[in-house]
């Protein structure tokens, strides 16, 4: 089961529904994943609550003024079926710059330009704008 393609599904559809929040179970990747795109604007916030199980992770989105979301597109990238690993060299922006990749790398995970900054490279997660 591909645990970041649903989480990734999961706050795209909350986004194209005009939710306010989205529950997801919670685990170490994507809590990660959470703290980058807050880092970067794309969600409000989001919080982790401890269930006696895997635990919940309750996200805020994020909406322009105009009501759009500000995640306009999420592209997954390395799949579990097809792993796709690049070199620090090899990573270019995404959009012009206007989006950015997230990279699982050896020094956990980054987005493109910090691994290409500090030289890692990594398998692409997925690319977000």
């Amino acid at each position: 089961m591909d645990t970041i393609g649903d989480f990734l599904t999961r706050v795209r559809n909350a986004g194209m529904a005009q939710h306010d929040k989205v529950d997801v179970p919670s685990s170490k990747m994507r809590e990660g994943i959470a703290g980058i795109l807050k880092e970067q604007g794309y969600i409000r916030d989001y919080r982790t609550v401890k269930d006696g199980k895997q635990g919940m992770m309750r996200i805020y989105l994020k909406y322009r003024l105009s009501g759009e979301p500000a995640i306009t597109k999420m592209y997954r990238v390395s799949t579990p079926g097809r792993r796709r690993y690049i070199r620090s060299t090899e990573i270019s922006p995404v959009r012009s710059g206007y989006g950015l990749s997230v990279l699982s790398t050896s020094k956990g995970l980054m987005t493109g330009e910090d691994a290409k900054a500090k030289n890692v490279g990594g398998e692409v997660l997925f690319n977000i704008w």
